[in-house]
């Protein structure tokens, strides 16, 4: 269990993001001292204006995150391998190294968050990055980077963060759809595979997600969870641990801007990192492979570049770049999806995304 003083911590510097947002939001205008707040939950009413803003939308609605373990094998590193990260884990923006470093440096958590917006719903995906997919099989091959994450859709009903009602999620090159109990979406084009469970953090319901070990693999618990060895992952806007145990059951991962300073879409063209548009660059440097040629190279993808390949007129990155589209595809009825976006900065729609 965390400390006390950690949890102090995490009071009173939610007491200053929460400070922070309202400033923020309204960017000095509108306040006073009998609303300091107002400017703040406004700007999630009317759109989200800000980068605060989003980051709390995203906040509010992040993933409880089940990390399968294996710890068996050398390429495990005794079931770091599949401990969350960023993806500059180790302190520069090339792809090529990430699975030589993995062993060496600190797996503090992380994950990539990313907001669009329409007239009728909120589109937030995450994205959790690890710096091996790997294996303790010959038969099976691995590579350097995975990167798999979660769509949620959230109906904006006129409250402060909206009605969580559906998400799509990345297992490899297959999306899988699921919907909270209650929620208004039924199967599209393409059949519900399950139920989006929810559980309590810090006082309010939010979807848990689980991962495969080795391949990593992304579905909403209980379509995957936890088999023996695995870590529970929590979202938090400042804090970033690295779990102390194949066994963690309580860690924090941090919340990133993909569209920020710290994120990876201003880094969509760096050569380092990326072998083309939303491929991951990778080598078989570092021991990738347990025998001779079952190490790939540029095997991963960031969230443009995420595909499922017999989801009809669904082309290769929208659920990042086009969610509305997606969604409409995906479940019933398609009508409720407004289709004209306020804020898509992977279309250039929006206020410059490095400003608050």
């Amino acid at each position: 269990m965390p400390s006390p003083l950690r949890r102090v911590s995490e009071v009173l510097v939610s007491t200053l993001v929460t400070v922070s947002l309202g400033l923020l939001a309204g960017c000095g205008e509108g306040y006073s001292e009998d609303d300091p707040f107002g400017e703040a939950q406004r700007a999630l009413l009317d759109g989200v204006g800000s980068t605060a803003a989003r980051a709390a939308l995203t906040k509010r609605w992040a993933p409880i995150h089940y990390q399968d373990v294996d710890v068996t094998g050398s390429h495990s590193l005794g079931g770091k391998s599949d401990f969350l990260t960023r993806v500059d884990f180790d302190g520069d923006w090339s792809g090529t190294n990430n699975w030589d470093n993995t062993g060496s440096r600190l797996l503090s958590a992380h994950a990539y968050q990313s907001v669009v917006e329409t007239s009728s719903h909120w589109y937030l995906l995450y994205l959790f990055f690890h710096p091996r997919d790997w294996s303790d099989n010959i038969f099976e091959g691995e590579h350097e980077n995975d990167g798999e994450g979660v769509l949620l859709i959230v109906q904006r009903d006129g409250s402060e963060y909206g009605a969580l009602v559906g998400a799509v999620t990345v297992a490899h090159k297959d999306f899988f759809s699921f919907v909270p109990s209650g929620s208004p979406l039924g199967s599209g084009a393409e059949s519900v595979d399950g139920t989006l469970s929810l559980a309590s953090f810090e006082g309010v319901l939010h979807p848990i997600t689980a991962q495969e070990a080795k391949g990593h693999g992304l579905k909403a618990w209980p379509a995957y969870d936890i088999v023996g060895d695995g870590v529970k992952y929590f979202p938090s806007l400042t804090l970033a641990e690295q779990p102390a145990s194949a066994t963690a059951a309580d860690v924090r991962y941090k919340l990133l801007d993909l569209y920020g300073g710290e994120g990876l879409w201003q880094r969509r063209e760096l050569s380092t990192l990326f072998s083309g548009w939303g491929t991951f660059r990778g080598d078989t440097s570092g021991g990738c492979g347990l025998v001779a040629g079952n190490c790939s190279s540029n095997s991963a993808n960031a969230p443009w570049g995420w595909d499922d390949g017999n989801d009809g007129p669904v082309l290769r990155g929208e659920i990042a770049t086009d969610p509305a589209k997606l969604a409409a595809h995906y479940f019933s009825p398609s009508s409720q999806f407004s289709r004209t976006y306020t804020f898509n900065p992977y279309q250039g729609i929006g206020t410059d995304p490095n400003q608050p």
